[in-house]
This record gives C-alpha cells, sequence and structure tokens, in this order.
C-alpha cells in the first residue's frame, strides 16, 4: 500500500505541476511562460517527487514506466494493474484539482483543451496521427531506457532523478508543437474527462499504445543489451 500510495501521490504532482503550468502560466499576458516554462515544470515535477518517494515505490508515476521495467525484467508482473491503478487515479485527481480551480476564475468560460494531447486538428501545430504516433512511440522508448540505464548501476543511481527530469523536460521541447507530450497514458488519461472543443476521448488510444508500444521495446532493449 505504501508503493500504491506513492505513485498515485507522485502521479499526482506531476500531472498537477505539468499540465497546471500549461493552462495557469503558458499563456498569461506579459508573463507567460512558455513551451520552456511548461517544459520545465514537467521536468521539475517529475525530479522533485523522484527524490521525495522513489526509494519507496521506485518512482515509476508513469503506465509506460512501469511496462518498462517489467519488460526489462524488473518489476513483477502481479503488480502492474496495482501501479497502474494508483497512476491513473493519481492524474485523474489531479486533472479534477486543476478543473475546480480554473473554473473559480472571475471570468472563466470554458476550460478549452485543458492541456489535453491530440493529433490532427486537436495537435497544437496541426501534426498528423502518423506524426504524433511515431513521436510519442520514439521519445517514449528514449525516456524508458534513460530511466533504465540511471538506475541500473549504484555509481549513478543517486543522479537518476536528475536524468529523469532533464530527459522530461527535453521531451517536452520537442514535442509540445507536435502532440501537447504525453509520454504518459496516465497523463493523457486524466486530461480528457475534463478537455472540451474536440474529440479527445476519441484520440486517447494513441497516448495509451504509443507511449506503452516505446517502453516495452525501450525494456527490451535493455534486457537484451545486458545479455550481449
Amino acid at each position: 500500500m505504501k508503493k500504491l500510495f506513492a505513485e498515485f501521490f507522485g502521479t499526482f504532482w506531476l500531472v498537477f505541476g505539468g499540465c497546471g503550468s500549461a493552462i495557469f502560466a503558458a499563456g498569461y499576458p506579459d508573463l507567460g511562460i512558455g513551451f520552456v516554462g511548461v517544459s520545465l515544470a514537467f521536468g521539475l515535477s517529475l525530479l522533485t517527487m523522484v527524490f521525495a518517494v522513489g526509494p519507496v515505490s521506485g518512482a515509476h508515476f508513469n503506465p509506460a514506466v512501469t511496462f518498462g521495467f517489467w519488460s526489462c525484467g524488473r518489476f513483477a508482473f502481479y503488480n502492474l494493474l496495482g501501479y497502474v491503478l494508483a497512476q491513473v487515479l493519481g492524474a485523474i485527481v489531479a486533472a479534477a484539482s486543476l478543473f475546480l480551480i480554473v473554473s473559480g476564475k472571475s471570468d472563466f468560460e470554458s476550460v478549452g483543451s485543458f492541456a489535453a494531447n491530440g493529433y490532427g486538428e486537436l495537435s497544437p501545430a496541426g501534426y498528423s496521427m502518423v506524426s504524433v504516433l511515431i513521436t510519442e512511440f520514439v521519445t517514449t522508448a528514449f525516456f524508458v531506457i534513460i530511466i533504465l540505464g540511471s538506475t541500473t548501476h549504484k555509481a549513478s543511481k543517486k543522479f537518476a532523478p536528475i536524468a529523469a527530469g532533464l530527459a522530461l523536460t527535453l521531451i517536452h521541447l520537442i514535442s509540445i508543437p507536435i502532440s501537447n507530450t504525453s509520454v504518459n497514458p496516465a497523463r493523457s488519461t486524466g486530461q480528457v474527462f475534463f478537455a472540451v472543443g474536440g474529440d479527445y476521448t476519441g484520440q486517447l488510444w494513441l497516448f495509451l499504445l504509443a507511449p506503452i508500444a516505446g517502453a516495452i521495446v525501450a525494456g527490451l532493449v535493455c534486457k537484451l543489451s545486458k545479455k550481449a
């Protein structure tokens, strides 16, 4: 239960910090933080919570990362469902909290896209489904490779939170215009419950499939590299 609570609160903080920065601060007149600020917010949210609860649960905060550890042989299959449910629930509660905050603004009319992920007309820059699929697969695969690699050797484990946080920052710098950056099925799931203005729910499948597929491939690559 300690591990599941750690995954819940870690995912909550990741979504609250990252998506919250996009919703409240990215487009704020004159002082908006923009893509760079949102990218840093996601990276810092991950980094800080990995330091906080990493020793408890391993600090996955992302179903794709959990599947990556499993495919690498470093996570038991019977723990998969519990971790994923805790992560998705944490993301939904975080999204609900963000909705309650933004809806209390004096001139509130609609949450709009609510930092949800999308392709085609729902992509920030209008990228196609294929472009988004490739982006999410590749960026998640490398994200998981970085996490697995930085947590393998004792000498580098102390720096693993920094590596993971910087990797997530870089990924957002690359892909926010393409898909609003998922690489995390829980983060994508939480936002679609509240986003309006498009069929975000109908596009959710891609942000479940591509990150998990990329993570599984990354885990298998890491597993094979140890045997080589």
